[in-house]
């Protein structure tokens, strides 16, 4: 009989976490699962942002390397459609909006049951003919969450505290149940960085200038007070969250079973505030604020409490893990590994290297001491291709045109499935922020502020070192069943 919790908070920066070496940022209930529990130290990124990231972690298989955001897909198979045919209960809370609109479908169906807190950033919940007035502002303004966020009053209000609130009534209703995973999955900190001043206001903020919860996408070099402020925001944000995480663990404890639950805490991505000199994801390359992840597994009975693994992981493994935690089998492919054996007897992984990113952006890959961002070799990024059944991505409202089928196919293009899928060619130009190829030597240089890569798209040309690399790359994307022109795009 087995109690699995799964934790998912959405822009989880590890950086601010004191089990990962911060020192000024209140998280006790996080540590609190740490010290109970195993922290990896090596745990990334897969796809990204927030829907593909959820795709990897339910289905064990990278995606972004096929298509971007977009929704489970009919060949797709998540772990709960295993445990439901197990017998295996699972559901969901969750404050996260982009299950509900266009481009997130077919994610909270695959649960038995869900429960949506609504509220979080654009959700079109609260509507009113005549909108809030506009205040001064500093980066982005969201007029459809400043509508929502008339009606928080506390910090029970807010969507993030009452996705915990919410978990916990399902556990209460459960009591005395096994066989289940309870998926509890909180939008903060993802921005806007928002909560009751007072979680703010422990952190000595000094900001008097105008409304700034909202990082703009840009560069804030020279503007340290305000990125301060936002640090102080997200700060804020995170230790709320925290806070109701800890009231779901004393329900736990109340009911006696919170030594035996597994629980495993993780995020999507993680999220840049003036690091590197900006502020935001998407745009920029994918340094380690945004693809190192923190991870705590607390395992039943507590078992190997205070341990820190180092071996090389990532969000598909959480797949794996949980169906063998429950004696689930797999048999179709998928590219992550249980980390069961990892948590219990400290083995080591069958994995090299891991792959991550944004589809059309550069390719990442770390082995762990290293990591290597290849970019698009022309400004054209070409050639780039979907591949997809369900032909819809990020929109509120509008369903796709034109673009999702130019030059479209239907084959049999992803060779893990024998589904036929459209094959479509995308226009997305190589920006100028990324460029350029990118190499660190993450040990050395943590911080990655000595790129090691040549600035010439010539593979010959390359140092010893970039070299090996660029091997490790191609033989990693043969593992992932990258498509043909992956290799094309990044002059491999």
């Amino acid at each position: 009989m087995v109690k699995a919790i799964f934790v998912l908070l959405d822009s989880l920066n590890r950086n601010y976490l004191p089990i990962y070496g911060n020192d000024w940022v209140k998280a006790p209930n996080i540590e609190r699962l740490a010290n109970h529990g195993i922290t990896m130290e090596n745990h990334w990124l897969g796809s990204a942002p927030c829907m593909p990231a959820r795709r990897d972690i339910l289905t064990g298989r990278l995606n972004f390397l096929e298509r971007g955001w977009g929704p489970i897909e009919p060949y797709d198979i998540p772990f709960t459609r295993l445990l439901r045919e197990s017998g295996i209960r699972s559901h969901m809370e969750t404050d996260h909006y982009h299950y509900f609109h266009v481009g997130g479908e077919n994610y909270h169906t695959q649960f038995d049951t869900y429960q949506f807190h609504r509220g979080q950033e654009q959700d079109p919940w609260q509507s009113r003919t005549t909108p809030p007035d506009e205040p001064e502002h500093m980066g982005q303004w969201g007029q459809q969450y400043y509508t929502n966020q008339k009606l928080f009053s506390g910090a029970d209000d807010f969507p993030t505290p009452k996705t915990f609130i919410g978990a916990i009534d399902w556990l209460k209703h459960n009591e005395g149940a096994d066989d289940y995973v309870l998926w509890v999955e909180g939008f903060d900190p993802h921005e806007p960085f928002d909560c009751p001043a007072d979680y703010v206001e422990q952190y000595g903020d000094t900001w008097d200038g105008p409304l700034h919860q909202w990082t703009g996408y840009r560069n804030v070099e020279g503007d340290e007070k305000a990125t301060q402020h936002l640090r102080n925001q997200y700060a804020g944000t995170l230790t709320m969250a925290d806070e109701y995480l800890g009231k779901m663990l004393d329900e736990l404890e109340r009911q006696g079973i919170y030594e035996e639950t597994l629980i495993i805490l993780t995020t999507d991505h993680g999220h840049l505030i003036g690091e590197h000199g900006v502020t935001g994801k998407n745009r920029w390359h994918v340094w380690n604020e945004l693809g190192n992840l923190p991870m705590i597994a607390k395992l039943p009975g507590n078992q190997n409490a205070g341990q820190r693994r180092k071996q090389l992981t990532q969000n598909t493994d959480v797949m794996p893990t949980l169906l063998d935690y429950f004696n689930v089998e797999i048999d179709h492919d998928i590219h992550g590994e249980s980390l069961k054996s990892v948590f219990e007897d400290d083995t080591t992984v069958q994995r090299e290297a891991v792959l991550y990113g944004w589809f059309g952006m550069p390719v990442n890959i770390t082995d762990g001491k290293y990591t290597y961002m290849r970019a698009a070799i022309r400004e054209e990024n070409d050639p780039l291709f979907m591949h997809y059944q369900i032909p819809t991505s990020y929109s509120f409202h509008d369903l796709p045109g034109r673009g999702m089928f130019r030059e479209a196919e239907l084959g049999p293009f992803l060779p893990f499935t024998q589904m036929p899928v459209v094959r479509a060619r995308t226009t997305m130009r190589r920006t100028s922020i990324v460029k350029d190829t990118q190499l660190f030597n993450i040990k050395e240089d943590p911080g990655q502020e000595n790129n090691l890569a040549t600035s010439d798209t010539d593979s010959d040309a390359a140092p010893e070192i970039e070299k090996q690399y660029i091997d490790l790359l191609k033989q990693t994307l043969k593992t992932v069943d990258a498509p043909a022109s992956q290799y094309k795009r990044l002059g491999l």
